[in-house]
């Protein structure tokens, strides 16, 4: 029982996310979108330490774009900022990969041109 409990919130969490992206930018939704996937499906097979932080962190995320979204939602003024700094405490946690993923990420998110080049449904 403990596992399918398990299983049904990291899916549950996945799915949430995966909703909340619908509200960003396309560009950015393609983005998050591969890297949540890419992140879930990296941690699948890891130890039950990593997978609290993981979930845990995740969940942060989750909670962080929600808010931010529906503010801009209510102000309508579309996405306003998105995300959040990192702290030295938490980048400091970041194993070397991990650090050079975040790097990455970050160098994509902020190109001027990003990388896609994708239209919206009806456009």
């Amino acid at each position: 029982m403990a596992v399918s409990a398990h299983v049904s919130k990291v899916r549950s969490l996945y799915k949430r996310i995966l909703v909340i992206h619908r509200f960003l930018p396309i560009d950015l939704r393609a983005l998050g979108d591969q890297y949540v996937k890419d992140e879930f499906r990296r941690h699948k097979r890891a130890s039950p330490e990593e997978v609290h932080n993981f979930m845990a962190e995740w969940e942060n995320y989750k909670d962080t774009l929600q808010s931010q979204v529906l503010e801009s939602a209510g102000e309508g003024l579309g996405p306003g900022k998105l995300g959040a700094d990192l702290s030295d405490g938490k980048l400091g946690n970041f194993q070397e990969e991990q650090m050079g993923q975040l790097y990455e990420l970050m160098l994509e998110s902020t190109k001027p041109n990003r990388q896609f080049d994708i239209q919206e449904d009806g456009k």
